[in-house]
């Protein structure tokens, strides 16, 4: 067994050591002369290999690797909120001070800063029992966020030892517990954890709670529920990024997690730059006091790539532990991928679809099954709900990063090009999305909502799908040959896609609809149809009702009627049946 470790050979980020060694798999290493991280990935009787997350340009072999002695481990605790990391979670604000806009070799920075004093109030007393997960103190880390510091879920004891309530560094000692055997292990503010091992819960709970986030053609269509996971899959220019934007603005998240995964640099800086001027709407201040960035760009090393979303998931993972619901964004899962199957490639492992590695399914299920909502370990409830960005190419979703995440979450929204192209946002297609947590939402929204949303949902998909069958024989034979109910079903559907489905990201009334507006506008365009097709029984053309301008009003409504003035869509119920009855009269008259 070699005592001394040297570099024998480096392909790209992989590098390999001669001979029989004794690191454990899934060690932290320190690689060469600059000590770049790197990770154990492969042990064999003769040689192990290192992936490292840093460039190893300059790399040579006879360098020295340095063991750890520990997993790959993120640094947890208060300050990590506004907080911008790269994939292994390195602060990039306290990196470019040192190395500028590049970031150097070998950089070792604390994820948490150690220097900055937290006012702590402690929440234990000497003789107290404590077990994993127990609060034992808090501090404000930002003004809508209270950080509570918690036993490790692999400590408990007695404690022994406590500090006093006032202010500390990250570092600084404020508990001290005696566990049975006699040890005592000194608590502050910041603990480890291991990126690739989830954090233990107590146990999963059902998810029945939808996550609220504005936009109607999710809440409404297809919602996607607390502790659950969605796909976002869309390709180049179909407006990812942008609906990732909103769902961190506006959904009802505690905390917000963006991973910007192998994303180009400028649309990285753009986002960055867009969330530090965000508003939160839930407290008037700056969004990015509930929201942590990481952000690993295409041009940064590829392993650091892979390493982002176990980042990720961890501190998504450390917020749940404290009751919070958080919500993280992967933008996107296909550069990740990509980067596991050029790994894979310099490894010489068996490529399986289309040069991805075998086991890209079960990395996607493992990253995926980490959401959830969850009873924690000091008897709260969190959730994590997980919303990963897929980038096809050719927009072609049948490429097996599409299908195989299709595999491992529960609702689907596929982006469409030419909706996007066409200004329609969010772009999501209707035909091709869907979510299978509707089931479990369902009494959520009877009882929340309304007792006939799901009806009224029903009925606004039906019509959808009869417009998609319709528009078949329009290709053919042209839309004045249809039957007036016909068309009526058309002219609903339109006023579903333009008016429901459609919304601008820049308006106050239309950026954010609570869920309130969005059942009471649903309700008046079922009310329009099922008042129409009286219209259509009588013979009447639809058009001597369209005339009128009830359509058109009804889509502008979204823009005129305020969130907080739901009202007003009775008067616009008058006004319609007014209408209907109007037109009824007249055809009445005239005959």
């Amino acid at each position: 067994m070699s005592s001394e470790l040297k570099i024998h050979g480096i392909n790209g980020p992989v590098v390999t050591i001669k001979g029989r060694t004794s690191l454990g798999m899934l060690e932290m290493v320190y690689v060469g002369d600059n000590r770049l991280i790197g990770e154990v990935i492969g042990i064999s009787d003769n040689h192990t290999v290192i992936q490292v997350y840093e460039s190893t340009t300059g790399l040579r072999p006879g360098e020295i690797v340095t063991p750890s002695g520990g997993l790959m481990a993120c640094a947890l605790g208060p300050g990590m909120l506004r907080s911008i990391y790269d994939g292994i979670a390195r602060p990039l604000e306290k990196i470019a001070d040192i190395s500028g806009p590049f970031i150097k070799p070998g950089l070792d920075i604390p994820a948490i800063d150690i220097e900055r004093l937290w006012s702590v109030e402690i929440r234990t007393k000497i003789n107290n029992t404590v077990t994993p997960g127990t609060v034992i103190a808090t501090c404000q880390e930002t003004p809508s966020i209270i950080h509570r510091i918690m036993i490790p879920p692999n400590l408990s004891g007695r404690v022994v030892y406590v500090a006093s309530s006032r202010q500390y560094k990250a570092t600084d000692k404020i508990v001290t517990i005696m566990n049975d055997k006699g040890e005592r292990h000194n608590i502050s503010l910041v603990q480890h954890w291991p990126i690739r091992m989830p954090r233990p819960i107590a146990q999963r709970l059902p998810i029945n709670e939808p996550l609220i986030t504005g936009q109607r053609v999710i809440d409404t269509l297809f919602p996607i529920a607390k502790g659950g996971a969605s796909a976002i899959p869309g390709g180049f220019g179909t407006g990812k990024t942008m609906l990732q934007h909103q769902l961190a603005k506006y959904s009802d998240a505690d905390i917000i997690i963006y991973v910007g995964c192998g994303e180009r640099g400028n649309e990285m800086t753009q986002a960055l730059t867009e969330f530090s001027e965000l508003v939160d709407p839930r407290t008037g201040q700056s969004l990015l006091d509930r929201t942590v960035l990481i952000a690993n760009t295409s041009n940064m090393p590829v392993a650091a790539r892979e390493a982002s979303i176990y980042t990720g998931i961890t501190i998504a993972e450390y917020y749940r532990d404290m009751g919070y619901h958080v919500a993280l964004m992967a933008d996107s899962t296909s550069r990740w991928a990509e980067a596991l199957r050029e790994i894979s490639g310099r490894l010489e492992e068996m490529p399986a679809e289309e040069g991805y590695p075998a086991y890209l399914p079960s990395r996607l299920a493992a990253f995926y099954e980490r959401a959830g909502r969850v009873s924690t370990l000091n008897g709260g409830e969190g959730s994590i709900t997980v919303i990963g960005a897929v980038s096809p190419q050719g927009n072609d979703f049948s490429e097996p990063v599409t299908q195989n995440t299709k595999r491992f979450t529960r609702c689907f929204w596929g982006l469409e090009k030419s909706l996007a192209y066409a200004r329609h946002y969010p772009a999501v297609n209707w035909n091709l999305s869907y979510s299978e947590y509707v089931d479990e939402l369902s009494p959520w929204f009877s009882k929340e909502v309304a007792d006939d949303f799901i009806d009224l949902r029903a009925e606004i998909i039906r019509l959808l799908n009869e417009e998609s069958e319709l528009m078949e024989i329009v290709k053919l034979i042209g839309a004045d040959l249809l039957a007036d109910d016909q068309k009526l079903i058309l002219e609903i559907a339109r006023i579903i896609r333009v008016g429901f489905l459609q919304q601008n990201a820049l308006h106050q009334n239309d950026s954010f609809v609570p869920i309130g507006k969005q059942y009471r506008f649903m309700k008046v365009i079922v009310a329009l149809y099922n008042g129409a097709r009286e219209i259509t029984a009588r013979q009447i053309p639809i058009t001597r009702l369209k005339e009128r301008g009830i359509f058109d009003k009804l889509i502008k409504s979204k823009y005129e009627i305020p969130n907080d003035e739901l009202d007003r869509f009775d008067q616009l119920t008058d006004e319609i049946n007014a209408d209907i009855r109007t037109v009824i009269s007249e055809h009445e008259n005239e005959g």
